[in-house]
């Protein structure tokens, strides 16, 4: 459900705008009065009393803690001490609103405090963190689990700057996720992307706060996961012996993915998206490796890379339950994405068995109900909540029946249809997680991957749309502003867990992932972490651009090829770049 928190005293919402911030959600003119101090995403409280006052960080500076045996802490622990130690960020422009001063004492230490350092990182654990750091004396961090203190840790990285390192001090911070889940849905199969690149994704979702890296690991056009017990899958269906995931591989990023705060939710889509599978297996596949769109006739599937999981065939579920048992095993993460999205009526009804069946009555929904009645109970029976994408409740094609989806197992992903379909899915019911292809899609944009479209061949120069289905490209202003549970009751909101932005990899791959995610997936990260408007309800998003022009700057200087948003002029002269 919705995690949302309040903060402790209502006497503190000074809420943290950001870290000394001109009036929020008004659109500067010609001045701004926004250091380059700050934290992104932006805290709920952040209290820094003027006159700012920062001091040096002790050469010696030490962190300790009270969960000394909390592997994926002490993990965060040594990483974040080594970057406050060296770090020695440059801000864009000078912090010149601090006042630093060499008489006060260095900052030695840090002691975090942990209530429930056993919390594991599920669902709607706590990620609350409170953060003092005086003008003497000792720094605290008080979190009620380990993944609340790796979040403080990370504001804690964002108030050090310069060399010799300073910090902000006479500061507080009270921070909580407004919702749960706060992810990134990568494809790996349309491409392939090296683990050295998705460990450095994860790493930047960490600074970002986010927890979730939902992995679209195989679909229509390659297979790259090694499962133990169906090893063809990968040895035939990948695009080659160098895009593969190992066991090892999978074991090394979920393990990375644990230190830095991010679970990892396997999603092996099916019945539809399975082309793959059939270079294996092309019993159990219908429509494998046909022409996606034939002149005159139906499409067999949503984009070229045919192929259906058939329902009809028994030997389809002793593959798919190995393919389940497998993935379960090797992620320890209690939700399982299986997919359903885009089932494709005339890709079944190339099959035989599918012609007979529905000539003998038989519907395509029933065909449906058949696989998620041999395949629901299954995962679920190993102990794994299922997240399904929203076609398999709402498709006009191919659907089944809410009774078949019980809410306390499932959970339903919506991309279509905006805040329309959100409406529809709590409306019924169902805990729901966001990415509108309206808003949260990433590849959209940048034209479409068919070859011999003839959608290109104009002399205009209006392409409307972009050249893509979902066109025009999602700015991060676009994304900022949305507003995941528009229109909702108060009930219903609390049923949005959270929201995903969403890369799918049909003209991504590692060369341009840092780019194509960042800093878009940061404006995601601060709307759904903190909010996207201030304390009297204004959107905040005229602020927001200063601010994330420093943090795009700081991540690229901490190795994440994030694209930039303004010229540098804009950030040298603030407010001269804003509308009137």
């Amino acid at each position: 459900m919705g995690s949302k928190f309040n903060a402790p005293s209502l006497s503190l919402l000074v809420i943290a705008l950001c870290i000394f911030s001109s009036p929020i959600g008004k659109v500067q003119s010609a001045v701004s009065t926004t250091t380059s101090i700050t934290v992104w995403p932006q805290p709920r409280i952040l209290r820094w009393p003027s006159p700012q006052q920062a001091t040096l960080l002790s050469p010696s500076f030490t962190i300790t803690t009270n969960a000394n045996h909390h592997i994926h802490l002490a993990a965060a622990v040594t990483r974040y001490l080594r970057l406050i130690l060296t770090e020695h960020h440059r801000p864009l422009v000078p912090p010149s609103a601090v006042n630093f001063s060499t008489d006060t004492p260095p900052l030695q230490s840090l002691t975090i405090t942990i209530a429930e350092p056993a919390a594991p990182l599920h669902h709607g654990v706590d990620e609350s963190y409170s953060l003092t750091i005086p003008t003497t004396g000792p720094a605290n961090l008080t979190a009620a689990t380990p993944w609340g203190a790796i979040r403080g840790l990370e504001t804690l990285s964002q108030l050090v700057w310069g060399n010799p390192t300073r910090v902000a001090v006479g500061v507080y911070v009270w921070d909580a996720p407004i919702f749960a889940h706060r992810g990134i849905t990568l494809d790996t199969s349309r491409n392939y992307f090296p683990v050295e690149d998705i460990l450095r994704m994860i790493s930047a979702m960490s600074m970002n706060k986010m927890n979730v890296f939902h992995w679209h690991i195989t679909d229509s056009q390659s297979f790259p996961l090694v499962v133990p017990s169906e090893p063809n899958l990968a040895d035939k269906g990948s695009y080659g012996s160098d895009m593969l995931y190992s066991p090892a591989d999978v074991r090394r990023i979920v393990q990375f993915g644990l230190d830095h705060g991010v679970r990892v939710l396997p999603e092996i889509d099916s019945p539809g998206h399975t082309g793959s599978w059939a270079l294996a297996y092309p019993e159990i596949v219908t429509c494998a490796n046909m022409f996606w769109n034939p002149p005159g006739g139906e499409p067999l599937a949503a984009e070229p890379g045919t192929g259906h999981l058939n329902p009809l065939n028994p030997k389809t579920y002793t593959v798919l339950k190995n393919v389940i048992n497998d993935v379960t095993s090797l992620f320890p993460e209690p939700f399982y994405h299986g997919g359903a999205d885009e089932v494709v009526p005339a890709c079944w009804k190339t099959d035989p068995t599918v012609q007979t069946f529905l000539a003998n009555n038989g519907t395509l929904n029933q065909l449906l109900e058949t696989f998620i009645n041999s395949t629901l109970p299954y995962i679920i029976s190993l102990n794994r909540t299922v997240v399904y994408w929203e076609d398999v409740f709402v498709s006009d094609q191919v659907h089944v029946p809410s009774t078949m989806l019980p809410k306390e197992n499932v959970i339903l992903q919506t991309w279509n249809n905006g805040h329309n379909n959100t409406k529809r899915l709590v409306s019924s019911g169902y805990r729901t997680i966001v990415s509108s292809a309206d808003f949260y899609y990433l590849d959209c944009g940048h034209g479409e991957f068919v070859g011999n479209y003839s959608k290109y061949d104009i002399q205009s120069g209006n392409q409307g749309d972009g050249g893509s289905w979902c066109g025009p490209f999602k700015s991060w202003q676009l994304i900022y502003n949305y507003d995941i549970t528009y229109g909702l009751s108060e009930d219903e909101a609390k049923l949005v867990l959270g929201g995903e932005v969403a890369l799918w990899s049909e003209q991504a791959d590692q060369t341009v992932l840092d780019s194509r995610l960042w800093p878009r997936t940061s404006a995601m990260a601060e709307s759904l972490w903190s909010g996207n408007r201030d304390e009297k309800g204004v959107k905040r998003y005229a602020e927001a651009t200063d601010r994330l022009n420093e943090w795009r700057s700081r991540m690229v200087r901490r190795g994440i090829g994030a694209e930039p948003i303004q010229p540098l002029w804009c950030v040298r002269n603030p407010g001269m770049c804003n509308d009137a």
